[in-house]
């Protein structure tokens, strides 16, 4: 038998880095998905292969045999390990296991790639094992794995790859699922350059301590955009929601997390006619949202690639982690 689970990615429309400072967030999942293949082996390894990280290799009583990746392969590898055996401690008896995972997901651009791949993994493997578990315990397992590649990670990627379509996230509310029926026509657009969430957090944090009576009414602001924006998310108003855009990439300019390739791909959807554009996550790197017309998807993305960076067409999905197939 053979089973293969998905997980969507996720972009942070509205309140990132402001969040830390109790401030609400709005992330929605997004039609790109890691996919998550598992079957049974005869023997006790546990053989996982992310064709993505280029990491492959064994798992057999506690040690760790690379295949493609050296040295590095196991990091890699461990958070997806952690998944198998949490579901381990679900089922009845262990064996061999073969995990191939496929993303579609640019990795390392803050949009939620390794929650993804740790949520359609649960999914996968429980399944195959013919054990039901619900969304919030693939959400915990998930959540347990990020802490691998994160350290204290929000909750948010786990949430999103799990129950998919928008949520309002907010630090001791927890997570609030919010209807969205209105399309979001989303370009985005990746840097390619990697970064440190935890070193841009540690950025602003020293920024807010230096000049506090400055950096506190900036995240007040924050906070205010994202009420103003829920609004305009539930009656529909887009071109709200790039004017808010805008605002918000400014502020967090004036925190410190963004770069001048996150400006120039975000001035060159401007320019292409995009009703607003933003970075997204943590910046100093990684991502940029535009919100266009349907119609100037295409213009936009073209704009955003001659501009130095790669661009693709993206909406909201309102499905978290499921199952593709089992044959």
């Amino acid at each position: 038998m053979e089973v293969t689970a998905s997980a969507p990615a996720k972009v942070i429309l509205f309140g990132e880095h402001f969040v830390v400072y109790g401030k609400p967030a709005i992330v929605m999942a997004i039609n790109k998905r890691v996919y998550v293949k598992a079957k049974p082996r005869n023997d006790r390894k546990i053989y996982i292969n992310s064709l993505n990280l280029n990491a492959s290799g064994f798992f057999e009583n506690g040690k760790f045999t690379p295949e493609t990746g050296g040295s590095k392969a196991k990091a890699k590898l461990e958070p997806v390990k952690a998944v198998v055996e949490k579901i381990f401690q679900l089922v009845e008896g262990k064996s061999g296991l073969e995990i191939e995972i496929d993303s579609k997901i640019p990795v390392a651009a803050g949009l939620g790639s390794s929650a993804a791949v740790a949520a359609a993994t649960a999914k996968a493997i429980s399944a195959l094992f013919g054990v039901e578990i619900e969304k919030d315990e693939i959400f915990k397992i998930a959540y347990e794995a990020e802490k691998l590649v994160h350290g204290t990670p929000s909750g948010i990627d786990p949430a999103i790859a799990t129950y998919g379509g928008t949520i309002i996230f907010q630090k001791n509310m927890g997570i609030k699922p919010f209807t969205v029926k209105c399309e979001i026509p989303l370009v985005i657009g990746d840097t390619g350059l990697k970064r440190s969430t935890g070193e841009l957090v540690a950025k602003v944090r020293m920024n807010k301590e230096k000049y506090p009576s400055i950096m506190n009414p900036i995240i007040e602001a924050g906070g205010e955009i994202v009420e103003r924006a829920r609004k305009a998310l539930e009656k529909g108003e887009l071109e709200v929601l790039g004017e808010l855009m805008n605002i918000t990439h400014s502020l967090l300019s004036a925190v410190g997390v963004s770069h001048e390739l996150l400006d120039k791909l975000v001035a060159a959807a401007r320019r292409a006619g995009a009703y607003g554009a933003k970075l997204t996550g943590a910046g100093g790197g990684g991502c940029m949202i535009a919100l266009a017309n349907r119609e100037m998807l295409e213009r936009v993305a073209s704009a955003i690639r001659d501009a130095g960076g790669t661009a693709f067409i993206a909406e909201k999905s309102n499905e978290g982690v499921r199952i593709e197939s089992k044959h």
